[in-house]
C-alpha cells in the first residue's frame, strides 16, 4: 500500500515539475519576442513644441520675490506609427536662468495613440516666489531691456504600449525656450482679457 502512495506522489511530483518547466519556457518565449517587437520598432520619443505663451503677470518686487501667472500652449506629438503613450504623470512650472519661478501644474493623465497629436493649454503661476538676487536684477534689467527669456518645463513619467504590452514607466522631461518680445504689443504680441499672448512656435528638447 505504501509503495502504491510513494508511486502516486512521484507521479505528481514529476507532473508538477513538468507544468513549471512549461510555464517557464513559455514565459520566456513571450518575453523574448516582446524584446524582438521593441527592438525592432525601436520608440521614438515624443515630440514637443510650444506654440504660445499668454503673460498676465510678471512682476518683481524690492525683496527679491517673483509673481507670475501666464497661460502657455504646448502641443505633443507621438510620432510612432505602432507604439503608443501613457502619459502617467507630467507637470508644468516655469524657469528663469536655471531658476524655478512658478509652481508645479499638474497635467491630467492621457493615452496618446499612434500618430496623434495632444494640446494643453495649463495655466503656471507662482506667487512671491524667492529668487537670488542676481536673478531678481536681470530680470527687471530684461523688462525695461524689452525682452525676456523663460524656460518652459514638463517632467513626469511616460510608459509605451506595444499590441497589449505595456512597459514599465520611464522619466520624461521637455524644456522649451520661451523668448518674449516684451514692449509694444500691438507689433509683439496680442490683448487676450487682462494679458497678452505671444506666438512662439518653438521647439523643444525631449530626453526620456
Amino acid at each position: 500500500m505504501s509503495e502504491k502512495c510513494s508511486h502516486h506522489k512521484s507521479k505528481r511530483w514529476k507532473a508538477l515539475r513538468k507544468f513549471c518547466a512549461c510555464l517557464l519556457v513559455f514565459n520566456f518565449i513571450i518575453l523574448l519576442l516582446i524584446l524582438i517587437i521593441w527592438s525592432i520598432l525601436q520608440p521614438k520619443k515624443p515630440r514637443f513644441l510650444l506654440q504660445d505663451a499668454t503673460i498676465f503677470a510678471l512682476n518683481v518686487s524690492a525683496a527679491n520675490v517673483i509673481s507670475t501667472t501666464l497661460q502657455i500652449t504646448v502641443l505633443s506629438r507621438n510620432p510612432n506609427s505602432q507604439i503608443g503613450v501613457y502619459y502617467d504623470k507630467l507637470d508644468a512650472f516655469a524657469t528663469y536662468h536655471s531658476q524655478q519661478i512658478t509652481y508645479y501644474t499638474a497635467i491630467p493623465p492621457v493615452y496618446q495613440g499612434h500618430k496623434d497629436l495632444n494640446i494643453w493649454s495649463p495655466f503656471i503661476y507662482g506667487n512671491d516666489v524667492p529668487v537670488a538676487p542676481f536673478n531678481g536684477l536681470a530680470l527687471a534689467q530684461d523688462q525695461s531691456n524689452g525682452a525676456i527669456k523663460l524656460t518652459v518645463k514638463l517632467d513626469g513619467r511616460v510608459k509605451w504600449k506595444v499590441g497589449s504590452f505595456v512597459s514599465g514607466r520611464y522619466h520624461l522631461h521637455v524644456s522649451c525656450p520661451a523668448y518674449i518680445p516684451l514692449g509694444n504689443t500691438k507689433s509683439n504680441g496680442i490683448i487676450v482679457g487682462a494679458g497678452v499672448k505671444y506666438q512662439l512656435s518653438q521647439s523643444c528638447t525631449v530626453s526620456v
